[in-house]
């Protein structure tokens, strides 16, 4: 496997008014992170709906990003409930030219158990046809992967690191402590990227990267340093990320907009923000000097 990126973005899926996907929107996004110096991406991730999407649609999503920027590195999401559905995803993202696939825990009939989820891991990546980052995401989820759990996994030939959504840096720290040095640990929560990465995180896979790109990476960048440098980077990052997360992805997506980004629509049951909503966004980029 090629080297990871120290940033990546949840990269958006932009969809038409009637749900399909807009590949030349998704062409155009990927192109354009490329071009802002962002080396790698994250398509159908929780943040990219990845939950909505169809049999096929991670395929193209993968083969577009991989024609719009052929040099970047391409993760593709996989949310499945089974190992069969998890290796038929998988499968997809191989075939479209994915360089890793994150999965996320399952969430329905095995959420209380986490022998049942450290199972579920250790099948789907013996079945990965490509390497596996674990992807824990208790917000959208309802669970957290056992920190006993992603230890026993790091030492699979066939895991290669970890989306940790949780927003915990002492969590982190010991994660980076109880894995093998090049198990790669990402922040995936934007508020505690420069500390866990002052405990040691690899970089940092971010909603907000979609929409301050630069800021992010600056904001890595920074705290691979030190914890004073990369300090305003990081106030300033969290206060927007706060202000525009808190209406979910479809206030990242109009944020996208803002950034120069192609958003696309929703597919549904999510809806385009509110009018108050785009207004609060607005301000709060204005804020960060992004519009």
């Amino acid at each position: 496997m090629r080297s990871l990126p120290r940033t990546m973005p949840a990269l958006i899926t932009p969809f038409t008014r009637s749900g399909e996907l807009n590949l030349a929107a998704h062409a155009q996004n990927a192109a354009r992170m490329w071009d802002l110096g962002i080396r790698g991406k994250l398509v159908a991730g929780s943040t990219g709906e990845g939950p909505y999407l169809e049999p096929g649609e991670r395929r193209s999503l993968v083969t577009t990003a991989r024609g719009a920027a052929p040099r970047s590195f391409i993760l593709c999401g996989v949310h499945a409930e089974t190992v069969r559905t998890a290796t038929a995803a998988m499968q997809e993202a191989s075939d479209g030219g994915a360089d890793a696939v994150l999965v996320t825990t399952p969430t329905t009939l095995v959420r209380y158990r986490p022998d049942l989820i450290e199972l579920f891991f250790t099948d789907v990546v013996e079945a990965a046809p490509i390497p596996v980052l674990l992807y824990s995401v208790p917000k959208v989820t309802g669970v957290e992967l056992a920190e006993e759990s992603a230890a026993t996994l790091s030492r699979h030939a066939g895991v290669a690191g970890m989306k940790d959504s949780g927003g915990d840096p002492i969590r982190a720290s010991r994660l980076v402590k109880a894995t093998p040095a090049d198990f790669a640990l990402f922040a995936g929560a934007t508020a505690a990227v420069s500390l866990s990465i002052g405990v040691g995180a690899h970089g940092a896979i971010t909603a907000s990267a979609n929409y301050a790109p630069r800021l992010v990476d600056d904001t890595v960048i920074a705290a691979r340093r030190s914890a004073r440098a990369a300090e305003p980077l990081q106030s300033t990052l969290s206060t927007l990320s706060t202000a525009v997360e808190r209406y979910g992805i479809p206030a990242v997506k109009y944020a996208a907009g803002r950034a120069g980004f192609s958003p696309g629509y929703c597919r549904s049951p999510l809806v385009s923000p509110a009018p108050d909503v785009k207004r609060l966004v607005r301000q709060a980029m204005s804020v960060a000097g992004l519009s």
